[in-house]
């Protein structure tokens, strides 16, 4: 069984770190991109945000000033135990949410939509998300803390059938320019795209596919693997460098996450996962021991099983 003392000292070890330390397949995006930029300017950005993220490491404090929404993704093995139930699980988390924000800190980003009271804690009414996936043969629990921004750097479009594949990169490249034109998201930035689903499916899809997966890696279907790699070689000639300004390093890496769908539509959505691509993952077992790691493994065979 997963103790609720380990939970919660593992939760709040995944807060600071997900606040704090970059994942290296971020870090490794930013320096191949800083070392092909051509021009001055996103060349200075991009070198300036590798200085600050060791600056960030060794004051431990979060390194950027909007710390973003805290929220969780939990992944569950079919046999998991937990002391007290998933409720005691979320209950948690949002202490931990809580606890964390104040003693990191972050920045208390969540408020009432209408009266726009804010508790102080990034938590209230359906904060933090709490997202579940679930295992076979598995006892144990995956943790995976994600601080994303929560106001710009998101799209979502209706495309027909018929636009096909050339569709969705008209509509990746439109977002894409919008986005560093109107400083909607802090490039460079993963992007995930959602393809396919219902529409909330999609969304949600898109999201996943920005936050949970490295940067480098590929979709084991090979179209969705060879989307991958057009829309980042598109974004790459888009013009678009970082912060917006002119140049190729706009995108450090594209991700893209399909479910099956209405056969008269094909619901498209993007997310940027900002430069401060904050994620932190860990494995709780049944024994006690924790492992922490850098690769959430959120999408696994199981999860993107076709058949019955």
């Amino acid at each position: 069984m997963i103790l609720l003392d380990t939970l919660d000292a593992t939760a709040g070890e995944l807060m600071r770190r997900a606040a704090i330390d970059i994942p290296p397949d971020m870090r490794e995006g930013v320096r191949r991109l800083a070392e092909a930029e051509t021009e001055d300017l996103p060349r200075f950005v991009l070198n300036a945000m590798l200085e600050n993220w060791e600056v960030a490491e060794q004051d431990r404090r979060a390194m950027c000033a909007d710390t973003g929404l805290p929220r969780w993704y939990v992944k569950a093995g079919n046999d998991a135990r937990v002391e007290g139930g998933f409720i005691g699980l979320e209950r948690i988390l949002r202490t931990a949410t809580a606890r964390e924000t104040a003693a990191i800190p972050l920045r208390p980003n969540r408020v009432h939509p209408l009266s726009r009271r804010d508790l102080n804690n990034n938590c209230g009414m359906g904060a933090p998300e709490i997202d579940y996936s679930f295992e076979p043969d598995a006892d144990w629990i995956d943790l995976i803390a994600v601080h994303k921004g929560g106001l710009f750097g998101t799209d979502w479009r209706m495309l027909f059938p018929g636009d096909g594949i050339d569709g969705i990169k008209r509509f990746f490249l439109d977002c894409l320019l919008q986005f560093g034109k109107r400083g909607l998201a802090c490039q460079p930035a993963i992007f995930g795209i959602g393809l396919g689903g219902s529409k909330d499916a999609c969304m949600v899809l898109g999201k996943q596919a920005a936050c949970l997966r490295p940067a480098g890696s590929r979709h084991p279907d090979p179209q969705i693997a060879a989307l991958e790699d057009d829309l980042q070689a598109l974004a790459e000639k888009s013009g678009m460098g970082a912060m917006g300004f002119v140049g190729r390093s706009m995108s450090v890496d594209v991700h893209v996450e399909a479910a099956y769908t209405h056969t008269g539509g094909m619901p498209v959505s993007i997310h940027a996962f900002c430069l401060s691509s904050r994620r932190a993952v860990a494995r709780l077992h049944a024994d006690g021991q924790v492992d922490f790691r850098d690769d959430p493994q959120w999408f696994t065979p199981y999860s993107r099983r076709e058949g019955l």
